[in-house]
């Protein structure tokens, strides 16, 4: 089924998945990033935004998202949306992963078991496509669905691997040359024998391949292989309990884009054994490669605004061998962006460890 039975709505909000990936490609094909259509930087932001097109049109906004992302939406769909609070109308679109029953990765594990139940108990009803689902049954659905609208109510499709197609394939790219495994390897060389803590994501899986090619354990490595936009609190937690070690977190522009607030808090608290990195590709590419807001900002001068004593970019190997010598020399806090380039190995594997295996791993280490 293609994503076209949502052509009827004139505005969407949401943060890309790749479950959702022939929506996120037909969205940006048709509308690109635009007033009607717009990547937010979390679930919660795309359910305000689409709060806010609600009261400015009185017509019924969309909000797709990763099931991951439910955490974000509780408090907006029950404290904003919800038809005791404002009653605003809304449709969301929920990319099913770890979907009861189909292999996937150990994060997504439980979230997939209680999609459905989340919803229910937000009172949102929820309608499954799978590739069997016909133009038919999503019509009857959508009647359904305009009555609930009108009564300033919510409801969900909740989307299975692989039901939804798109023929079209939309492009994505960023003009950096440097690849993202070659700044991680550089980053790894530098933090030694430091613990560093990955985002979520490629980031991730790069880290853990790059330490089995130089023949090194994972005990230094914190993979953060779920809770997007959290790396940096968690590294900031360990910095604060281990004042004499050098942090290290490997951050993602969309995962810093998706808690902001986490810098505000990081420079406040100014952990003179922090190593703040951010890879800066510009783009949500473990999901797909639609582009962050990132391109477009000064994220050094947000740092400093942040209470970061040192903030700087680097989009070239020299420049970045630069800033890592000046993380290792100094004793403050620092945050360095890298531009890097869009776009991973086909043969990138995933880590062969279980998150448990990782955070024990990881704990020993710490106290050695």
């Amino acid at each position: 089924m293609t994503p076209d039975f949502l052509a009827e709505f004139e505005f969407f909000a949401g943060v890309p998945d790749s479950q959702l990936k022939a929506l996120c490609s037909w969205l940006y094909d048709r509308y690109g990033i635009s007033d009607r259509h717009v990547i937010a930087a979390n679930e919660g932001n795309a359910a305000a935004l689409a709060a806010g097109y609600h009261l400015a049109t009185g017509k019924t906004p969309v909000v797709y998202l990763q099931n991951s992302g439910l955490g974000n939406i509780v408090n907006p769909a029950a404290s904003l949306l919800h038809e005791k609070v404002y009653g605003i109308p809304c449709l969301f679109i929920v990319g099913w992963r770890g979907e009861p029953g189909v292999h996937d990765e150990p994060q997504h594990v439980f979230q997939g078991e209680i999609t459905l139940s989340l919803l229910e108990n937000l009172e949102i009803p929820a309608y499954v496509i799978d590739k069997t689902t016909t133009e038919e049954q999503i019509k009857a659905r959508l009647d359904e669905y305009r009555v609930r609208f009108a009564q300033g109510k919510q409801a969900a499709f909740v989307v299975r691997k692989g039901a939804l197609e798109y023929s079209g394939k939309a492009v994505y790219g960023s003009p950096h040359p440097m690849s993202r495994e070659e700044a991680i390897g550089r980053v790894l060389a530098a933090s030694g024998d430091d613990p560093v803590v990955s985002t979520t994501g490629k980031a991730s899986r790069e880290v853990y391949e790059l330490r089995e090619a130089r023949g090194q354990g994972h005990g230094h490595d914190f993979l953060t292989v779920g809770s997007m936009g959290h790396s940096s609190s968690i590294a900031l937690g360990i910095a604060l309990q281990k004042p004499h070690r050098r942090v290290w977190c490997l951050d993602g522009d969309g995962a810093a884009l998706m808690h902001l607030g986490a810098m505000a808090l990081i420079g406040a608290n100014r952990p003179a054994n922090l190593v703040h990195v951010v890879l800066n590709n510009e783009a949500h590419e473990s999901v797909g490669g639609m582009p962050t807001v990132a391109g477009r900002l000064d994220l050094p001068a947000i740092a400093r605004a942040c209470g970061y004593p040192s903030a700087v970019s680097a989009a070239s190997p020299d420049g970045l061998e630069q800033a890592l010598n000046e993380a290792k020399a100094g004793n403050q806090l620092i945050f360095i962006e890298i531009k890097c380039a869009l776009g991973a190995r086909e043969n990138l594997g995933r880590p062969t460890t279980t998150p448990q295996e990782n955070k024990a791993a990881f704990m020993a280490a710490l106290e050695d």
